[in-house]
């Protein structure tokens, strides 16, 4: 049975709203809508804090349903992923304010908190989270406007409450929060208890491929149509692994865009003091799975240092100054991509050059020589991470796929299978967009998927989707000058 759904697919950086038309053979994805995405800054007291405009993002979002129910009224269901950790607040079914970005510098008096009043090894071995100063266990206890609300609901969740009526926690988004129990997949009541949130703050939680609710009557309205909404792998990398071209088991996977999520997938956490050390985390995965990966830095290392240079005056061309980055062939430094100096936005180049003059490197002295240095960063940090995930788990890992936008950077794929050693097959490049469509689908029981598993699914990616592959250089054409190695982390 052929049909079409439509995918909302939020990133950090821009949102689009993408038709899955899929049959018994096919999978085709039709783009209707982009938009930009991206914090907004706003005074508050003595300070300036970052927020997300999630306003704005819901009418951009409604604006590409219509359009997409006027190319195709007989959409069968809508699906939402997006970033995780960051939520919106209601009282009386009212948000509260704008919620706050994840770079917003307040987190670190909530991770204080929490370290009061619960261990950070009993934190691990309750959630199986990799440290990260925003998860939103930290932003809770960093948040006093937590106290006035009824309900907390991640982006994903917001929207969805917005087009439907309906308040649910997707599980995926749910397990990057830092109060999901790892092993039960329940709201860990201690966590809940430690971060001091009210009663009934966190909603029901639900699974991907369950049935959210139809769109509110007004909804339908404003948008031309009426299909429900679907809940899928609402985080963005959930959704983005469910579509890996995989056809073996022995496989890794980089989902390659702001941030880099290097990891393998698993039946069961892994809660060792060997992960803890090593700052792997455990994150939900579509059906039960476990997606143990380390989450670093990504391509948001470059898209800041072009905002830079664009700012100071210069036009970019980024396939140009890509292909620039890969003839160099004078040594560039390798810097921790990990260094909190280069969460915050801003001019990056000028961090880049201050950790490689407090680290005893020189910095790079051109465009094309940051972009070498940061993707040759890029896909150390890669293959230490895949390292570290293989000694902790076990796991024989024979090919890295790289989903994603990174999957279209040649030079920081070829790098990627040169440090790792290993052959990396690159793409689909809209792999979240494509995640969210098949979990739609099947459980649509459209394209002869009805109750179909992952891997059915990832084989039919494969059928439809050729990756790009790169083999390891015998004899690497580069150079670069690290730093004495530490421990990463985040």
């Amino acid at each position: 049975m052929s049909g079409t759904v439509a995918a909302v697919d939020l990133g950090a950086t821009s949102g689009r709203v993408i038709l899955g038309h899929v049959d018994s053979d096919d999978i085709r994805m039709e783009h209707v809508a982009r938009f930009p995405n991206g914090p907004v800054t706003l005074h508050e007291g003595d300070r300036e804090a970052l927020h997300w405009d999630v306003v704005e993002l819901y009418r951009q979002v409604t604006a590409g349903l219509r359009d997409a129910f006027g190319r195709h009224p007989e959409i069968a269901s809508i699906g939402i992923d997006s970033w995780a950790v960051d939520y919106g607040l209601l009282r009386d079914g009212r948000l509260l304010g704008l919620p706050y970005h994840y770079r917003d510098e307040r987190h670190e008096h909530g991770v204080a908190t929490v370290h009061e009043r619960v261990s950070t090894a009993e934190l691990y071995a309750r959630n199986g989270l990799q440290h990260l100063p925003f998860n939103t266990v930290f932003q809770f206890a960093a948040d006093p406007s937590v106290q006035l609300a009824q309900r907390a609901l991640l982006v994903p969740d917001l929207l969805g409450y917005w087009l439907t009526g309906v308040e649910a926690a997707e599980r995926t988004n749910a397990s990057t929060t830092g109060l999901l129990h790892a092993t039960t997949r329940g709201w860990d009541p201690t966590l809940r208890a430690a971060a001091r949130l009210p009663s009934g703050l966190l909603p029901t939680l639900r699974d991907p491929g369950d049935r959210l609710g139809p769109l509110l009557p007004s909804v339908a309205d404003a948008v031309g149509g009426r299909a429900p909404v679907t809940l899928v792998g609402s985080h963005d990398t959930a959704s983005a692994v469910v579509a890996v071209p995989a056809t073996e088991p022995d496989f890794a996977y980089i989902s390659s865009g702001t941030w880099s999520l290097v990891g393998v997938e698993l039946d069961a956490p892994v809660l060792s003091d060997a992960a803890r050390d090593a700052n792997c985390t455990n994150e939900g995965g579509v059906d039960g799975r476990v997606r143990f990966l380390k989450n670093v830095s990504g391509l948001w290392l470059l898209s800041e240092s072009v905002r830079t240079w664009e700012r100071g005056g210069d036009r970019i061309d980024l396939e140009a100054l890509l292909a620039s980055a890969a003839a160099v062939t004078a040594p560039v430094p390798v810097f921790d991509v990990a260094d909190e100096s280069f969460t915050p936005p801003g001019d990056m180049p000028s961090r880049i050059a201050a950790w490689c003059t407090s680290h005893g490197l020189s910095a790079p002295a051109s465009p094309a020589e940051y972009v070498r240095s940061i993707l040759e960063s890029l896909a150390t940090a890669y293959a230490e991470s895949l390292a570290t995930i293989v000694a902790v788990t076990g796991r024989d890992v024979r090919q890295v796929h790289i989903v994603g936008g990174g999957s279209q950077n040649r030079l920081l794929c070829q790098l990627t299978a040169d440090r790792t050693g290993l052959p990396v097959l690159a793409g689909p490049v809209e792999a979240t967009a494509l995640g969210n469509v098949l979990v739609q689908v099947r459980a649509a029981g459209l394209g002869g998927l009805a109750g179909a598993s992952l891997e059915a699914l990832r084989d039919r990616v494969a059928r439809t989707v050729e990756p790009v592959r790169y083999t390891p250089a015998t004899s690497p054409t580069s150079t670069h000058r690290s730093a004495p190695r530490r421990r990463m982390s985040v």
